[in-house]
Order: structure tokens, then sequence, then C-alpha cells
């Protein structure tokens, strides 16, 4: 399916969802219009499954009324079943009732049948708990089918159910219903809905060129002249995931690049967000082994897995990718004391949390690992206890890069953010700056990086080079010197220096258009003495001139 259709298929979904959701607020309706979009994919993926795996015992669509099809076969070969769903969690990694299929679940919509509110609501609760090896306990917990918004009483839920998937069914029929295709619809429909939520979508959403540039640093790899990429990634963590838009984007790079990747980490602490999260990994065909994702509190760092206190046991990653709330305020109790994660640096202040976000990421990433991170451009220069963190940081050799990104590209706020860029064992005895603020192209809603935009500011990253007004490698000494600022317009200015005036070319030019006037005022003077009209003055036009002719 091309790029074009996979795009249509998401505004085609978006207007659906425009016109259904009536008075319901915009993001309850996404939580209803995505999880649909998850079931029809769970069920395509497991009916193809089937399919295959049952061959010619597979009912044929045109030969029975039966919908879905597998409904006949369960019903006729019950002592099968067992075994068969065990063969499908090998070869799927899970089960889906044939009466939870998408394709029950639209035939009882069309035929406007009252059962179809029960059913979904067995369905949603199977999928939670039997479905997966892994229990995916509370993924619908944001939708309630039984909530007034869809309508007073059973009935009216029952019928509105039936026509927001009757339309869903009807918009998505003549598209393919492959994982990349479902899976770009469903960003799409993140990214649409967060366009609408204001500051609310920071909460569950980073652009996905952003994702691309960020995915990118951490998938290069200078030890490999050859691709200069990274063969493997055994794990990668975001902290602040969102709605695992970041995650899914380093996994694609790097399958895309002919590479593996083990095990995907995220946390996240919206529980709305973090159900988005895991259906988006499984709708984009993370298998439930190859993921996790935790509803938890970064900051407070409540996640058993991460709170190992024996070094060598201690989770450690390859790559850390995140984009954390900007400035965000909070408690840090008794932190500087007892928390390994600042002990060395430092706690970041109450009335921002940027450096505690970044110290959380960098105490989990492995020693020859890379972390980037998007924050706000003040953990460049504020003072007082964000410097100290700063000059730590900079003087163990951590920050190996500073991109600074234009403004206006998030939908939760316009300010100009950066990319920072880190290691644990960083080589190099300077810092790169990367001053991208002017490449952008202008939207209507949001600015907007053209793949070229992003092209430059991964390529610039990876061969280090110094362009001008765009990027320069600093010595470690000057940014001492700087007392350690690291504003990136001190660095790499993008302000064009004004041409040099030639002070003698521009006295001729003077003395030139001096002359020019007074041939003029004379050549006019004549045909005002014709019709009996008094002369224009003359004299110089330049008086200035006349009085420093000399000094020239």
């Amino acid at each position: 399916m091309t790029d074009q259709n996979q795009k249509q298929l998401g505004k085609t979904l978006w207007n659906i969802a425009d016109q259904l959701r009536g008075a319901m607020n915009a993001d309850d309706f996404r939580d209803y219009m995505l999880s649909f979009l998850f079931l029809r994919y769970l069920s395509g993926n497991y009916e193809a499954a089937a399919k295959k795996e049952l061959g010619k015992e597979y009912p044929k669509l045109e030969e029975v009324a039966e919908k879905p099809p597998l409904g006949l076969w369960y019903k006729a070969n019950k002592g099968d079943v067992a075994d068969f769903e065990k063969q499908m969690r090998r070869k799927v990694h899970y089960v889906v009732k044939p009466d939870y299929l998408w394709e029950n679940i639209v035939h009882l919509a069309k035929t406007q049948d009252d059962r179809l509110l029960d059913t979904l609501q067995k369905g949603f609760k199977y999928i939670e708990e039997e479905s997966f090896q892994s229990n995916f306990q509370g993924l619908f917990s944001e939708i309630s089918l039984a909530s007034d918004k869809l309508g007073r009483s059973y009935t009216e839920r029952n019928a509105k159910l039936c026509s927001i998937i009757s339309e869903i069914a009807r918009g998505m029929a003549a598209f393919s219903s492959d994982t990349d295709t479902l899976g770009d619809a469903y960003e799409y429909l993140i990214g649409q809905f967060a366009a609408g939520s204001g500051k609310k979508a920071g909460e569950f959403y980073t652009p996905q060129q952003i994702s691309s540039i960020l995915s990118a640093i951490v998938t290069l790899d200078s030890q490999e002249p050859k691709t200069g990429k990274r063969s493997k990634l055994e794990n990668v963590f975001d902290f602040a995931c969102g709605s695992g838009s970041l995650l899914l984007n380093v996994r694609h790079r790097m399958k895309e690049a002919g590479g593996t990747i083990g095990k995907i980490y995220g946390q996240e602490k919206n529980i709305t967000t973090y159900n988005l999260a895991r259906m988006n990994m499984l709708l984009h065909g993370v298998k439930d082994s190859e993921f996790e994702i935790y509803h938890g509190d970064t900051l407070t760092n409540d996640w058993d897995f991460l709170r190992e206190t024996n070094p060598a046991k201690m989770p450690r990653f390859d790559a850390v990718v995140a984009n954390p709330p900007f400035s965000y305020r909070w408690e840090p109790g008794d932190a500087e004391s007892e928390d390994m994660r600042f002990k060395n640096h430092g706690v970041a202040p109450k009335s921002a949390a940027d450096f505690a976000f970044l110290l959380h990421g960098l105490h989990y990433l492995k020693d020859d690992g890379v972390m980037a991170i998007i924050l706000p451009h003040g953990v460049l220069f504020r003072g007082g206890v964000e410097e100290r963190i700063r000059r730590k940081l900079l003087d163990d050799g951590h920050i190996d890069t500073v991109i600074g990104l234009p403004p206006n590209l998030f939908y939760s706020t316009g300010i100009p953010v950066c990319i920072l860029v880190l290691k644990k064992c960083k080589k190099p005895d300077d810092v790169l700056f990367i001053n991208a603020a002017e490449g952008f192209e202008k939207g209507k809603r949001q600015n907007q990086l053209s793949d070229k935009h992003i092209e430059d500011i991964v390529t610039t990253y990876q061969q280090r080079k110094k362009r001008d007004r765009y990027s320069r490698r600093v010595p470690m000494k000057e940014i001492a010197e700087n007392d350690y600022n690291l504003n990136i317009s001190r660095y790499v200015s993008t302000a064009v220096a004004e041409e040099e005036i030639d002070l003698e070319t521009v006295h001729r030019d003077l003395v030139d258009i001096e002359a020019k006037i007074a041939k003029a005022t004379s050549d006019h003077n004549v045909f005002l003495k014709e019709l009996g009209l008094p002369p224009l003055p003359s004299g110089p036009q330049f008086p200035s001139l006349q009085k420093n002719r000399l000094n020239y």
C-alpha cells in the first residue's frame, strides 16, 4: 500500500471521528476510536494466521453466513479448539475468541443487534485478562461503555456504538488491514487528536519529525565505519514514553537498516497515555514478550525493575530516548542524600525537573550507550543548582552534542527546544553545537521540519563537522571560559555579518549623483525659463559632501 493511501486511511478515519463524536470531548472520543482500530488490527492479524494454520479446514467466506467464518470452525471442532489456540499463542502470541473478533462486532453493529454493547464489554475484558500470556489488565480502562456520553440508557448506548462501528467499518473497507497500514493510521489519529488538545498534547505525543532525529542519533555508531549504524540494540528505554511513538521509531529504524533490536522498555505516568502506548506497541506488531511498559512516576523511581541496588544487577540500556514534560514542578524529598541517580551531580530544583529527568536516564545508560533527550533551552544557561549540575556533567565528559531546534514544532508549546546527546564515556574533548533554529518550513499551526532539515541535523551530528552559521565543535577550554554556559548562539551564531562599506566607492557614487542632479537641474531650468517660470535653486544636494571633499 502506498504512503498516500496510508495517509488517506488516517484522514478518512479522522473525518469519521470528527463527524461522530458529536458533543463528546475529543479526548474521550479518541479512546473509543483508537480502541476499535486496535481491535480491528488484533482480529485481522489473528484471522489471517488462523486461515494459514487451518488451511483447507478454514471455512470459505462465500460458503457460510457465519461472521466470522472462524466461528463455524470453532463450533464444528470443539475438541480441537484448545490445541488450536495453544498453537496460535505460539504463532501470534495471543488468542481472540470468534465472538470478539472485529468481523462479528461489525456484523452486530450493522444489524443493530442489542447484544453489541454486552459483547464488547466481554471482549475487552477477555483481551485484558486472557488473550495474551502477559496480563494487560486495565488496557481499556479509559473506555466506559456505560458512559452517559454514549447515551442515557443501554439501548441508546448500544445504538450509538452501532453507528460508530458501522461508520468505521465502512471507512476502512477500501483499505488494507496490514500491520503497517493500521499502525500508520493509528499514529496519524494520535497526531490529529494531539493537534486539537493544545497543551495536553505534550502528555502523549512527540512529533514524528523530532522522533526521527532522536531515533537516528541513538542508532548511529561512529565505530562502524562502513555503515555508521549500530547493528544491534539489546534494549532501549523511554522513561516518559507517552503513546510510545518514539520507542517504535527507534525499533523501525533499526529493522529498516537490517539491524536487530531486543526488548523495548517504557514508563508513563498518565493512565490513559499508558494504555495508548500498550495498544500502540501491539498494533505495530511488537509481541507482548518484546516490550514492557510500566505505569508509574519516573521522578520517584517507583518501578521495582529499576530500583535494584546491586550495581551488577541494575538494568542498563544501550539507548535512552525521552521527551519529558518541560520545566515540571516536583518534590525531590530526600533525593539528595539517598537517591543514587542524583548523588554524583546534584538534585534539580523544585521549580524545574528537567535535570532530574536527564539524570534519571543517564543513570541507567550503559557505558557505551547513547542518550538523546528533548529539553527547554533553559537547561543550557540557567544558574544556581542547575549550573552546578551542568558544570559537573561537562567536567565528567557526559554532554556530547547540543542541538537547537526551531520554535513552534510542538502542539503543546511554541517555545524553541533543544536536544542534548549524552554519553557515559565520550571520547572527543569538545562539545558539538548544531544551531538548526532557522531550518524549518512554516505551517498553519506548527512549523515543520522537512526531510532535508532532518538529514542536515543527523549528518552533521554523525560527521561532527564545522559548518558556517550552523555547527561547530567547541573545546572544553572555551566552554569553561564561558562559565559553562551552553547557550547555542554564544558558540554558533546564525546572524549574517554586515557587508563592509568601501567609503571611497560610496564617495565617488555620491559625487557622480551630484553631477547628474546639477545637469538635470540646469536642463530643467531651461524649460522653466521658456515658460516664464522662476528657475529651481541650484547648489550642492549633499552639503556635507562638499564640506568634506578634501578629506578623501
